[in-house]
């Protein structure tokens, strides 16, 4: 196995484990509803499922350089609608008992409500396998799962179709040290103006930076990316007079979670001008 000097881990959520990520909790409970999302560095696809399931966001793209991780976020998208507690059939037919009343309970249920999650044990999909995934004709194309995609791109440096129209929120949960070191302070600061770019007038960028500390572990894992780490200027303390350089207001410090080396801040920048 190739080492991940992309921070591309596999298995990465078995070292912070959660039914619901703890970042998202921290976050303004409306930041997604409705809203249209990237999920940049996605790996396996939890965070990008959950803000598709639970947080009534309308679109979801989870975006990553690795492969084999984009197409284990699709087996983690249909696993996660396994798990879902199902609508009850009556209901979903509204008052008139007409399908084109279903949409519109669906987005209720959905955006408001939220569907319950985790309604069966992991179990029953590991020995029986996953439930299919209806049409999005049934559902409608906004609803879980069929609001939720994955791209394999180095997103850094490749447009993916989706950026054409702009996103209404950008997540960058631990992936700027991986940026800096890969692509130095010019790569980080070209990440940055790209996320400026494609975030539609007063779209919110969330970022969890990694402290400089951890940027150890990165100079060990190969020779380029050593020679790197130890010519930069920026610091993760730099990045938030960076942002704004490029138009974002103040960083809003959401607060902390995670333990051990997980144990870092939530920020959040507006697109201002």
């Amino acid at each position: 196995m190739s080492l991940p000097t992309h921070g591309n881990y596999y298995g990465y959520y078995l070292k912070r484990p959660s039914v619901t990520d703890p970042r998202l909790a921290l976050l303004p409970e409306d930041t997604f509803d409705g809203k249209k999302v990237l999920d940049i560095g996605c790996n396996e696809g939890w965070v990008t499922c959950e803000i598709a399931q639970a947080w009534g966001a309308h679109k979801v793209v989870g975006v990553d350089i690795d492969d084999t991780l984009i197409r284990a976020a699709w087996k983690r998208r249909q696993a996660v609608w396994s798990m879902q507690k199902p609508y009850d059939p009556p209901s979903e037919l509204g008052e008139t008992g007409n399908k084109e009343d279903l949409n519109s309970i669906q987005v209720e249920t959905t955006g408001l409500a939220r569907p319950q999650l985790n309604y069966f044990p992991a179990s029953l999909q590991h020995s029986f396998g996953p439930l299919p995934i209806p049409p999005s004709q049934t559902r409608g194309k906004h609803i879980f799962p069929h609001n939720v995609s994955f791209r394999t791109a180095d997103w850094t440096k490749e447009e993916i179709v989706e950026d054409a129209d702009g996103y209404d929120v950008v997540v960058a949960f631990s992936i700027s040290k991986w940026i800096h070191a890969n692509g130095g302070d010019e790569g980080l600061r070209a990440f940055f103006q790209r996320i400026y770019s494609v975030l539609n007038p007063g779209g919110v960028f969330v970022l969890e930076p990694q402290e400089w500390e951890g940027y150890k572990k990165v100079r060990r894992m190969n020779d380029s990316l050593r020679d790197t780490v130890q010519n930069l200027k920026l610091r993760p303390s730099n990045f938030e007079s960076m942002l704004e350089s490029l138009g974002f207001g103040p960083a809003r410090h959401l607060g902390t979670t995670g333990e051990g080396g997980f144990h870092r801040t939530v920020d959040m920048y507006i697109k201002e001008r």
